[in-house]
């Protein structure tokens, strides 16, 4: 019989109103509230607990939910608030985020009622606190906040209709609540002629849906906010008549996932209809699905991918070209972090590349220059920590971006007078995006092969290759839902870099020029958590081009116990790169969208200041700020390189299992052996520490 209702309802309306059936795919269930005369309906998160409000009841009724937000297992359970005291009929309700405080519209006396619960969601528990709004002038019909209990949205009948907009100095709390601003249609239509009598009102999970019922072909009304939960910029989308199976609407509410679509019947003959409830084709799409390509979050999560990926290969090349200027700055020295380095991995093909590609320990304590040159290897490393910013734009929300990532590498100085290294770099990126709670924790592992050519004295050629492997966590919050999604991918990049060094006694003066390359395929991934909302994305391809010019200016100081070398770098990039686009789809029902020209192409300038110094007695330290600055966005960095070069009879370990890091040192001292160990899981939110100290006789 439900089917058969179901199809005929369908039918009626692909006839009666094709432009209005939007994406509501029927009536579902219908739920009598024996008590009349329902008005206001409001759920718990998970939907197990509905709660009625009605006029002439006297009390909030609460209902037990067998399947979240299935009114066929809605069963009446003894727990009701009367607020007879203060006001008769009641139109609307809502609860607070956690359910302990419940919000009462009452039409009587014009008044916002506040009552709070002892026990969470259960109103049987309820305790008058305060009323608002009386004497105001106001009619207010329905209320709503904005998800985090910041902003107060009125559906007042006075006048023309209006839906006020309040902002409020604590959630929830709506004493001294401000107007901010108000929504009142348009000049050639007002809410009165959209609506002829104002009823619920009620907004998507992400704020940028907006719905009111009302009399007037008892339509439920869709507006689009370009700004979510701001009534700044509303546009009109259309409305979804409900004529034949409700005779006078009132309240509305959704779903968690905006799945399904309630309404309420406040007329004094319905019989078994006072809840109806309707099944949605995708989340909150009474009229049009959520568009996410119009979404500033979405579009902004979208476009960090983007961008995290071309970032990556500037993080990924610059340790190592700061490592290859470093060696022409100390060209002259021996010492260029010369010390025992042990690399140990548990998987057995880095095994194999540790073997064949990094000696197992790197430096003896020779100090014949000439075998230094030829036969030594050199261990070096760069940590780096960047925090920026991507302010908004007109399609796109802010992004607050922070890297860090730590460099390990290793060269070697050829017979042909040529620098080949190859580094490892672990990196992890954590960005915020816009103000619902979006983000993507980005974690990478890249290795790359570099050389650095010398063309003449002071004239170097410096290239390198590169592969990374890249893993993101993607949370794309819509307010009240949120859905997660893993996604993996893979890039290739190189870079090219000419300089040359014009030197006046101890003063260098190097201008440069490098152009960095590389692609990126992103892979298929479906997100999960809220099945209305929930997207599937398709591959993506994302090339990267970029070309500066720059110039390094230094000079160097000789010290009692060392040298120190200040020096200062200036660049300029342009990005060149290709817009890459990106499709994908609501899982619900296929709907696709494409969001092309994502196209970072930024004109850039970078500098940087920093210091050099290097010990007599082996200890190295390089330090850089740099300033990335661009049009629409600006990246501070801040990066530390340590080294240290010691004798024969002390030496440093290191060993790499999983993402765990174990450093060793070990040393001789007189008669005895001292070893030190210590421990470090490094993508562990909460990292555990050790530190272990074993003292033997060598005898």
């Amino acid at each position: 019989m439900k089917l058969i209702k179901k199809i005929t309802f369908i039918i009626i309306f692909l006839f009666i109103n094709i432009n209005a059936f939007g994406a509501v795919s029927g009536v579902v269930d219908n739920f009598q509230v024996t008590q009349r005369i329902a008005t206001g309906v409001v759920f718990n998160p998970d939907g197990t607990k509905m709660y009625i409000s009605g006029m002439s009841q006297n009390r909030v009724y609460e209902f037990d939910l067998t399947t979240g937000f299935d009114i066929s297992t809605a069963t009446r359970n003894s727990n009701e608030c009367n607020h007879q005291p203060k006001d008769e009929d009641v139109v609307d309700l809502r609860l607070n985020s956690d359910g302990t405080k419940l919000f009462i519209v009452g039409s009587e006396n014009n008044i916002i009622l506040e009552y709070s619960l002892t026990t969470a969601y259960d109103v049987s528990t309820c305790s008058y606190e305060n009323t608002f709004f009386s004497g105001d002038g106001l009619d207010p019909r329905s209320m709503a906040f904005n998800t985090n209990g910041t902003k107060l949205f009125i559906y007042d009948q006075t006048g023309n209709y209006s839906v006020k907009q309040y902002s409020l100095n604590s959630a929830y709390n709506l004493t001294n609540a401000t107007l901010e601003k108000q929504y009142t249609g348009t000049a050639s239509e007002t809410l009165k002629e959209i609506e002829q009598f104002a009823q619920g009102m009620a907004f998507s999970a992400d704020g940028t849906k907006m719905y009111l019922t009302g009399d007037k072909e008892d339509n439920v009304v869709e507006f689009t906010l370009s700004t979510p939960f701001d009534l700044s910029n509303v546009t009109k989308e259309g409305g979804y008549s409900v004529a034949g199976e409700i005779t006078k609407m009132s309240g509305i509410a959704f779903s968690a996932d905006g799945l399904k679509m309630f309404i309420t019947d406040f007329s004094n003959g319905a019989s078994d209809k006072d809840v109806t409830e309707f099944d949605l084709t995708c989340g909150f799409g009474v009229i049009k699905c959520i568009d996410p390509t119009a979404n500033k979050d979405d579009v902004a999560s979208v476009e960090s991918q983007s961008e995290g990926a071309k970032k990556l290969i500037q993080h990924t090349t610059y340790p190592v070209l700061n490592r290859m200027e470093w060696l022409r700055r100390n060209s002259g020295r021996i010492n260029l972090t010369n010390q025992n380095i042990k690399f140990q991995f548990n998987n057995e093909m880095l095994n194999a590349l540790s073997s064949s590609l990094i000696p197992l320990y790197f430096s003896n304590d020779n100090s014949n220059e000439s075998n230094y040159q030829n036969s030594n290897w050199s261990f070096w490393s760069e940590g780096s920590i960047s925090i920026g910013k991507t302010g908004d734009s007109s399609n796109s929300s802010f992004k607050n971006i922070n890297t860090s990532g730590i460099t390990l590498g290793a060269d070697k100085k050829g017979e042909d007078n040529i620098m080949r290294g190859i580094a490892l770099r672990f990196g992890s990126d954590d960005v915020d995006v816009g103000d619902l709670g979006s983000a993507l924790d980005m974690s990478s592992f890249s290795l790359t092969f570099y050389e650095s050519r010398p063309t003449g004295e002071e004239r170097f050629i410096d290239h390198l290759l590169g592969l990374s492997f890249i893993n993101s966590d993607l949370i794309n919050n819509s307010g009240s839902q949120s859905t997660n999604g893993d996604r993996y991918g893979e890039q290739l990049y190189g870079s090219l870099s000419l300089r040359d060094t014009f030197s006046k006694d101890k003063l260098n003066f190097s201008p440069k020029l490098k152009i960095s390359y590389g692609i990126t395929h992103l892979g298929t991934y479906t997100e999960t958590g809220s099945t209305g909302l929930n997207l599937k994305f398709d591959d993506q391809y994302i090339g990267n081009f970029t070309s500066s010019l720059g110039t390094s200016l230094d000079n160097t100081y000789d010290l009692k116990i060392g040298a120190f070398i200040p020096y200062f770098d200036f660049e300029y990039y342009a990005d060149m790169s290709p817009s890459s686009q990106q499709k994908f789809s609501y899982t619900s029902n296929g709907e696709s969208f494409t969001l092309k020209n994502i196209n970072n192409s930024t004109h850039n300038i970078m500098s940087s200041i920093g210091f050099d110094f290097i010990s007599e007695n082996g200890l190295s330290l390089m330090t850089k700020y740099s300033r990335d600055q661009a049009t629409q966005n600006k990246n501070d960095s801040f990066v530390i390189a340590l080294d240290y070069k010691n004798s024969q009879k002390s030496s440093y370990a290191m060993t790499i299992q999983d993402t765990s890091a174990k450093l060793s040192h070990n040393k001789e001292l007189n008669d005895f052996k001292i070893n030190i160990d210590s421990h470090y899981d490094f993508f562990k939110d909460d990292p555990e520490y050790g530190l272990y100290v074993e003292i033997s006789n060598t005898n």
